[in-house]
């Protein structure tokens, strides 16, 4: 019989515990004092890991990266909190594209698009293609999410230093994060190193399921051949050697019309709303409630991107009634297999495609929304 170590024998704490009785009374007091609305379970997580935080082995550098991270996270919330019940588009492209550029007038365009469709253009905050879509929807639809860097890049001069509307950061991990956050759709322009990353951990986002379904449009110029080439780079190099399947490339949208990617984008929502895990089960919300014929179609074309074969017409689940998620949208269920999301993709092309969609896309669900069923 072996003896167990002193640690493996120490009770493990529960969560939101500190295992200490004494620290979980006064984070209990300090919450007290504090009086949130909202959310004290989460807040009480938020202080019992930076107890964790003080007590384990972290250096300085660790604890400034963790308080540097959170203070930019909370600017940016605050920031963005306005803005909740808008749709909003993140559009991403070069910082060293001009005013001079046919891609600049494309960015512009499509900005000012969707600023009229009632999106909110959320955009890096430098210059370039981040510049172009500040002009295209108006500063009254316009966030900026900057970063700091050595050689570049203040806010562009369209932007100014609003602070109603412009948040700076430190790390691009935030960045990135209030850039994809929030955003009901994004454009993705040619440009260099920092533009290629962030369309690569899109399409992983995207490809793994850590991100919602949303669409993801790649704008060309017209006989451009930079996304092109990218694609046949992929094709060639990626796809053929089995790094990533055919339908990945269901996720994204390559186009070099600004009117198509704008119809991209609001044609996803025409009749897909939102989807909710229960368990294992996916709920997908709907805009126009489909037939039986209509679901035993989809059955059919899906069936092996779920664990049973089956798609069914299903009313709001105990959990979404107690959160009153969407309640009064159709929907119907189906245990996806969390791997073919190329697939799910097409499958929500279907749902939008469906005699029982409504004629004209109509908006994504808001932040809002999502913040309540979180």
């Amino acid at each position: 019989m072996t003896t167990a170590s002193a640690a493996e024998s120490q009770p493990v704490p529960r969560r939101g515990s500190t295992g200490d009785a004494g620290l979980d009374t006064a984070i209990s007091d300090l919450l007290d004092a504090l009086a949130p609305e909202r959310y004290r379970d989460q807040l009480q997580e938020i202080l019992v890991t930076v107890t964790d935080l003080a007590r384990g082995p972290s250096s300085r550098l660790d604890v400034k990266i963790a308080s540097a991270a959170l203070k930019e996270m909370v600017q940016a919330f605050e920031v963005f909190a306005p803005f909740r019940d808008s749709p909003k588009v993140t559009m991403f492209g070069s910082a060293r594209t001009g005013p001079d550029n046919p891609v600049y007038d494309q960015a512009r365009d499509l900005a000012r698009r969707m600023a009229e469709e009632g999106w909110v253009v959320v955009t890096g905050a430098g210059p370039g293609i981040m510049a172009a879509g500040f002009e295209g929807a108006g500063p009254q639809n316009s966030l900026g999410v900057n970063i700091r860097l050595p050689f570049e890049q203040a806010a562009n001069a369209l932007l100014g230093d609003d602070p109603t509307r412009l948040v700076e950061m430190r790390y691009f991990f935030t960045r990135k994060l209030m850039l994809m956050k929030e955003t009901a759709g994004f454009v993705v322009m040619p440009g260099g190193f920092g533009t290629l990353d962030e369309a690569f951990e899109l399409l992983t986002l995207l490809q793994t399921g850590k991100g919602e379904p949303v669409p993801l449009v790649f704008l060309n110029l017209p006989n451009g051949t930079y996304w092109q080439g990218w694609e046949n780079f992929l094709r060639e190099e990626v796809t053929s050697r089995g790094l990533i399947d055919d339908d990945d490339h269901h996720l994204y949208r390559l186009t070099d019309d600004v009117a198509e990617a704008a119809e991209e984008l609001l044609g996803f929502y025409r009749n897909y709303h939102s989807r909710r895990w229960v368990g294992d089960l996916m709920v997908m919300r709907l805009k126009g409630e489909p037939t039986d014929l209509e679901v035993a179609e989809l059955q059919e074309r899906f069936a092996d991107i779920t664990t049973d074969g089956v798609i069914r017409h299903t009313r709001p689940l105990p959990v979404e009634r107690s959160h009153n998620d969407n309640v009064d949208l159709p929907r119907i269920a189906l245990r996806f297999d969390r791997f073919q999301h190329g697939r799910l993709r097409l499958r929500i092309d279907a749902v939008n495609d469906l005699p029982s969609a409504p004629a004209v896309p109509t908006r994504p669900p808001t932040t809002a929304e999502e913040d309540e069923k979180a």
